[in-house]
This record gives C-alpha cells, sequence and structure tokens, in this order.
C-alpha cells in the first residue's frame, strides 16, 4: 500500500508565517489608512490653497503665487500676531487652571468617602453637554441685559461688566468658560493616574513624618509625572484650536470677533466673511505647524527629563 505524502505550499506557508509575525499591524493597517487619508488629503489641499490666490470659491480658477500668501500673513500686526498673542494667551490660561483644579480635584476624589459616586457624576456632567451648547448657556448668563452674572453683580452693589464684549473681559470670561467644561476631562486623567499608583511609597513618607504638601509634593507628584504630561499634550492641543465656544458666545448678534479673535476665528473670518481662500489656507498651514512645534516641545522635555 502506498501512502502519498502531500508536500506543503512554501509560499502560502512564508506568507503566512509573515502574517503571524506581522499581524497587530495588519489588524490596524484598514483604520491607519482611513485615518491616514483622512489627514492626509486635506492638509494637502489647504497646502495647495494656501500658495494660490483662491477667492469666492475654491472650485474656481486661481493663479499660484508661491509664498506671497505666508508673507502677507507674517508682516499683518494689526490681525494676525495679536491673533498668535490670544491664542496662546487663551491655551495657556485655561491649561494652567485646568491642571491646578483637575488636580485638587482629583486628590479629593483619590480616597474613597460616602457619596463618591454621585460627586463623580456630578463633575463629569459639563462634559455631556457639547460645546455649543455650553457656549450658548454661557452667553445667556453673561448677556449684559437679562444675564444672571450681572443680576447677581447688582445684589452686592457692582455695577454691571461687559463681560463678553468688553476687551479686558471677553478673553478671561472665555478661559472661565473652558476650564467650567474640561476640567473634569483633566480629573479624569488625573485620577486615573493616581488610582495606578501603588501606596507603598506614600506610606513610607507618612511613616518618617512627611506632611501632606511634602508627600505630594516629593512622592505623589513626581510618581504622576507621565500622567500629567499626556493630560498637557490633549488639553493643549485641544485649547489651541478651540473655536465652537468662540463662536457659538461671540457669534451671530454676539458682538464683534475683535476680542477673542484667535488664529482659528481669525482663518474662519478670512475664509467664510472675506471669501480669502489662499490666505486663510496660510494661516491654518502656520498654525499647524505652530502646534506641531508646541506638541513637540513638550515631548522633547518629557524625553529629556526622562532620561
Amino acid at each position: 500500500m502506498t501512502v502519498t505524502v502531500s508536500k506543503p505550499n512554501t509560499a502560502w506557508t512564508s506568507y503566512s508565517d509573515w502574517a503571524n509575525r506581522h499581524r497587530k499591524w495588519l489588524f490596524a493597517a484598514p483604520a491607519m489608512i482611513i485615518v491616514g487619508l483622512l489627514i492626509i488629503i486635506p492638509l494637502a489641499w489647504t497646502l495647495y490653497l494656501s500658495a494660490t490666490d483662491a477667492e469666492g470659491s475654491v472650485r474656481a480658477d486661481h493663479d499660484f503665487v508661491g509664498l506671497a500668501n505666508y508673507l502677507q500673513v507674517l508682516t499683518d500686526t494689526t490681525r494676525f500676531w495679536p491673533a498668535v498673542g490670544r491664542t496662546f494667551y487663551f491655551t495657556i490660561g485655561a491649561l494652567v487652571l485646568e491642571l491646578v483644579f483637575g488636580m485638587c480635584i482629583a486628590l479629593l476624589l483619590w480616597r474613597p468617602f460616602r457619596g463618591e459616586r454621585w460627586v463623580r457624576v456630578a463633575i463629569l456632567l459639563p462634559l455631556v453637554a457639547t460645546p455649543v451648547a455650553v457656549g450658548m448657556m454661557w452667553r445667556l448668563i453673561f448677556d449684559p441685559n437679562i444675564g444672571f452674572a450681572n443680576q447677581l453683580l447688582g445684589y452686592v452693589g457692582i455695577p454691571p461688566q461687559p463681560w463678553l464684549s468688553g476687551e479686558a473681559t471677553a478673553l478671561p470670561t472665555l478661559i472661565f468658560v473652558d476650564v467650567w467644561q474640561w476640567t473634569p476631562m483633566v480629573v479624569l486623567i488625573l485620577l486615573a493616574g493616581l488610582t495606578s499608583l501603588s501606596d507603598e511609597p506614600d506610606e513610607a513618607a507618612r511613616i518618617d513624618g512627611a506632611s501632606n504638601w511634602q508627600r505630594f509634593w516629593y512622592v505623589t507628584l513626581p510618581l504622576l509625572r507621565s500622567t500629567v504630561i499626556v493630560a498637557i499634550l490633549l488639553r493643549s492641543i485641544d485649547a489651541l484650536k478651540t473655536f465652537d465656544i468662540l463662536y457659538a458666545t461671540k457669534g451671530k448678534g454676539g458682538g464683534s470677533f475683535h476680542e477673542v479673535e484667535t488664529l482659528n476665528v481669525y482663518a474662519y473670518g478670512l475664509s467664510f466673511d472675506y471669501n480669502d481662500y489662499g490666505v486663510a489656507s496660510a494661516v491654518l498651514i502656520i498654525f499647524f505647524l505652530l502646534i506641531i512645534a508646541m506638541m513637540w516641545l513638550v515631548t522633547y522635555r518629557r524625553k529629556g527629563k526622562e532620561q
């Protein structure tokens, strides 16, 4: 009796081995390709428009102008550079306050207490609402005529304030709104980091007689550094590109945008108010490079400290 043994398909075996070794990339490849296209195509189109004199309609015929739009933007000391200053003022102000308040709240929620679950739910409620709805709500609260904020000030004898229309108060007011909505996100990130820490270093510092502040500053905070960096990265990127709250509070019927004209608002005005798509695209490309540079600086400093 003759037994025939089939030879294995060498090509299929080698392909199967290769696929098994790289399976983590193969499974992620479709999503990576889709996300990459969603990023690369709009970015490439914006880069192309930034080198043209596109006006009125991006589908209309337009000429190539090279770096003229970038030179026009970078030499604009009336709108562009003040918008850069407001952008970083808004971002840094919101980020610092959210980190401070977020850390304080996370430390309070770190240890279990009675009613902890309900307190956590209440703190996370601002995250449920959409930014536009939040902006409309605070726009009514800060309304100079019927707003609750000025009515509350009137009870203590303080005159009404131009919360959203004053040049000195508009941006700080919107920083307050951003802090109110997004501090819970920082709380979630920091609380996740705190709950993952071991209790042994803190207990050792307590036995050695360290105070609460010393245990936080010299033990807890250094162990939480990576989590803090993650919170800084996520919130700084989000705060830099904030537009919805600004538009909802200062949009149609909300007065001039100039008090809160960040780079996003500036590019929006160039595109939809003046139909100057070439210059608006140049602003967005410069803004994109600023964000990349800022994120690189944060991650570079993080790697330097870890080494």
